[in-house]
């Protein structure tokens, strides 16, 4: 055996007797370590993977459908979803004429807000909204609507500013 001194840039010798690949002996002196025979002849034990085996629980494809449910459930998206859902599907939950006059334009803390196009239909769905209510939890009851807000159509007011007056103002102004 050589003096590791005086080995050649190739050559590699092992302290057993066998020779080990150059790439590996120059690896284990980098680490500082001496090459030996065994510890490049050592096999990889395999492992069994049940998960590829053919045959096995689990196995099936999956649809993309059954794939993106799995995704929302463990992302926590059901709730939202299912309250865009319920903006998605209003002309079903309330009906073809009513959705016409209305439209949904908030959730907040289970509470459905709904805008109506003039005070009358707001006032009549508010005698509508037990029908309604129970409409969207049964439909949706991932949702989480407890009650339903129906509001009147957005129209300007005069009660704010620098210079406004308190009071009733002018009542002559619309007729």
């Amino acid at each position: 055996m050589l003096d590791p001194d005086a080995r050649a840039e190739g050559e590699a010798s092992a302290p057993a007797g066998g020779t080990v690949p150059e790439t590996v002996a120059t690896y284990l002196r980098l680490r500082g370590l001496e090459p030996s025979a065994r510890s490049f002849r050592k096999r990889r034990r395999r492992v069994a993977d049940d998960e590829n085996a053919p045959f096995t629980p689990g196995r099936d494809p999956r649809g993309v459908g059954d794939v993106l449910s799995a995704l929302t459930r463990e992302a926590g998206w059901d709730k939202e979803l299912a309250r865009e859902d319920v903006v998605r599907a209003w002309s079903d939950v309330a009906g073809e004429d009513t959705a016409g006059h209305t439209r949904p334009v908030a959730f907040s803390e289970g509470t459905l807000t709904v805008q109506a196009d003039s005070t009358a239909w707001a006032k009549q769905l508010q005698l509508m909204r037990a029908h309604i209510l129970s409409e969207i939890v049964r439909r949706f009851p991932d949702a989480g609507v407890d009650a339903i807000r129906f509001i009147g159509p957005d129209v300007p007011s005069w009660k704010w500013g620098p210079r406004t007056i308190p009071g009733r103002g002018p009542r002559d102004t619309y007729g």
